[in-house]
């Protein structure tokens, strides 16, 4: 499924208002694009170095599927800063899934990306917060995919998402696999749970990547696309 001239369209940095500040992403369109993904991350994640690895790794993939991306952070620059010492706002699920709620009206009023149905992947406590955001507006967004994170903080939001929700882990991240799985069991919307042997919380492991990445394309295919 992977198209190379889906990649036509070079990356733009985007401004997306929040409040009187500002939260900042790269958004990618392939000429084609039948979806878009939005990356939800919590803790800081777009200016972090391993995380912008793995999930623009994973974004490639997608691009290469003919599907959009935007990779944003939900935390303004200030935000960010008193995050890092305290790593507090990472936790406020709330406030992310009011900045995700936020980020995806923009998106859909973007001229590149207006009409696209989006999708959401979430990773670390953007998942919880992914899972909050589809419980408030649930016409939102049409299918929600999990690397690793912390679905089970979304707490009594997990019963009301509607949106088709795959959450991945790693087979070897032994912390992850029980919190995943009690999100799992609360979930009510058509949902799968994928254990990826061998692989560690950031999926470092040789192809454990490319299987998460598979594995999210499969379910946008099926529940956002086609």
């Amino acid at each position: 499924m992977r198209n190379p001239a889906a990649l036509a369209i070079e990356d733009q940095l985007v401004a997306i208002p929040a409040g009187s500040e500002s939260l900042y992403g790269r958004l990618t369109v392939p000429l084609e694009s039948s979806g878009l993904i939005l990356f939800a991350q919590g803790s800081s994640g777009f200016h972090n170095p391993r995380s912008r690895y793995l999930d623009r790794y994973v974004e490639r993939l997608l691009n290469e599927s003919n599907l959009a991306t935007l990779l944003v952070d939900l935390l303004t620059v200030e935000e960010q800063e008193i995050d890092l010492r305290t790593k507090r706002l990472r936790l406020n699920i709330a406030l992310l899934a009011e900045r995700l709620i936020g980020v995806a009206d923009w998106i859909t009023q973007y001229p590149d990306t207006k009409g696209l149905r989006i999708g959401y992947f979430g990773t670390d406590t953007g998942i919880a917060a992914a899972l909050e955001a589809a419980a408030v507006r649930s016409d939102q967004v049409g299918a929600i995919t999990s690397r690793g994170g912390r679905p089970d903080l979304a707490g009594a939001a997990l019963v009301r998402v509607c949106a088709p929700t795959l959450l991945i882990v790693g087979g070897n991240d032994l912390e992850a696999v029980k919190p995943n799985r009690e999100a799992f069991k609360q979930l009510k919307c058509e949902k799968q749970f994928a254990l990826v042997p061998g692989a560690t919380r950031f999926f470092e492991e040789p192809v454990a990547l490319d299987e998460v990445a598979a594995l999210a394309r499969r379910w946008y295919y099926r529940h956002l696309v086609g």
